[in-house]
């Protein structure tokens, strides 16, 4: 047994929870609130809110890529229109990436309608795991763990066993609650002022996985509840970015940095706690500039002088047959004025049906045939369920890959 295979059962071995001496790692939540905010005014609000319902569809893909589900975008927004693989195991990961997108809605849902919701309590963290874990495929619930029998993964409950997470043992099955006592008494946002929220953020996300609370899925709750942190503070800007993309293009840094965070204290000048306090301003440090990495990548191809040429150009590439689906067949070319419609939709965030019609320039009748194939591509979307409600620019998976350089593979291939 190495010096960090320790099972730990007392609170006092949890320390320190927040960093000693964080001054950089504050300035760094300090610049992430600014660029955050920034990006809520690259664009209207409406074409902003269909930018957030795509995101929520790639902050699924990642977070489920991390776990070494690989379920591209194109397929996830299939399955929403109840188009599922035939393959069960793919079937099973679409099913997945569904669940996830859905409990990303009802976690809004809940922080618009309860002011107050707690969500660094352990009532929330059992809410998020029973959510995600009631609708998961048979396949999906079932864990294996080293010299033991498989266990079904029951929603919503703590884990009833030792585990090993790599060389580190988490805390005693019995001692759970009580460790998220101290992790509610520490991270609640409302016990913590200005850029520490930031720190708390990090600081929260690696010591809930090292709690280890449920029998699987501990990895996926973490990052729905740092999502559920970011928006509770309010920070400016969040959705329009999410942190699941950077942890996934740096999976190995990702992962190395969270396994050295749960390391004992090594010497004197690494802080008064019993877990390093070095390697946990490493990770938060780590984390932070992932999230800043994020808004800058997303402020780049939101900005309107880079955005609208790229649309304009995924409409050329369509007239000439250089756009393909995963088959390697060419997309149709896309009706005339298109890329008109598109840009001013863009800029101004709805556009009355009507409006769609006049800048075809051709009869009704065609104008009309123009915006219901533009509808059924999904590139316009309607504002509200009204069958003549304005329209907003919408953002299919096999357009947005275009439109967002490297925000997502574009084709299954470039996920190999």
């Amino acid at each position: 047994m190495t010096n960090n295979a320790k099972i730990y059962d007392s609170i006092s071995q949890f320390e320190p929870l927040m960093p000693e001496d964080a001054g950089e790692l504050e300035d760094l939540g300090l610049e992430l609130t600014q660029r955050s905010a920034n990006l809520a005014n690259e664009l209207p609000v409406a074409t902003l809110e269909g930018v957030r319902e795509l995101l929520r569809i790639i902050n699924s893909y990642y977070s489920n890529l991390i776990e070494g589900h690989n379920t591209h975008p194109i397929d996830v927004e299939r399955a929403m229109r109840q188009d599922y693989s035939k393959d069960p195991a793919k079937r099973d990961c679409q099913i997945e990436s569904l669940i996830h997108i859905d409990l990303q809605q009802k976690i809004e849902t809940r922080l618009n309608a309860e002011s107050e919701l707690d969500v660094t309590g352990s009532e929330f963290f059992r809410w998020l795991h029973h959510e995600f874990y009631e609708q998961m495929p048979e396949s999906l619930r079932w864990v294996d763990g080293e010299g033991v029998e498989r266990e079904w993964v029951e929603g919503g409950e703590f884990r009833r066993r030792f585990v090993a997470v790599g060389k580190h043992l988490p805390p005693k099955p019995e001692s759970i609650a009580s460790f998220l006592e101290r992790f509610h008494a520490v991270y609640d946002p409302n016990k913590i002022h200005g850029t520490k929220k930031f720190v708390a953020i990090a600081a929260a996300h690696h010591r809930l996985l090292w709690i280890h609370p449920f029998p699987d899925g501990n990895g996926r709750v973490a990052r729905l509840f740092t999502d559920a942190f970011f928006k509770r503070i309010n920070l400016s800007g969040y959705g329009l970015w999410n942190v699941s993309r950077g942890f996934a293009r740096r999976s190995s840094e990702y992962k190395r940095l969270l396994d050295a965070a749960d390391f004992h204290r090594e010497d004197d000048l690494d802080g008064r706690g019993n877990l390093s306090n070095r390697r946990l301003v490493d990770f938060c440090r780590f984390f932070l500039k992932t999230c800043i990495d994020q808004t800058e990548y997303m402020a780049s191809v939101l900005r309107l002088n880079n955005f609208l040429p790229r649309l304009e150009k995924y409409v050329s590439q369509r007239a000439n047959g250089m756009i393909v689906d995963e088959f390697g067949a060419a997309f149709l070319p896309l009706p005339p004025r298109t890329a008109s419609i598109l840009r001013e939709v863009a800029l101004t965030g709805e556009l009355p049906r009507s409006r769609v019609v006049e800048i075809v320039g051709m009869s009704e009748k065609s104008g009309r045939n123009v915006l219901k194939a533009l509808l059924g591509e999904g590139l316009l979307t309607s504002v509200t369920t009204w069958h003549r409600s304005a329209v907003r620019l919408g953002f299919p998976a096999h357009a947005a890959g275009h439109w967002f350089p490297n925000l997502f593979p574009v084709t299954e291939a470039e996920m190999e």
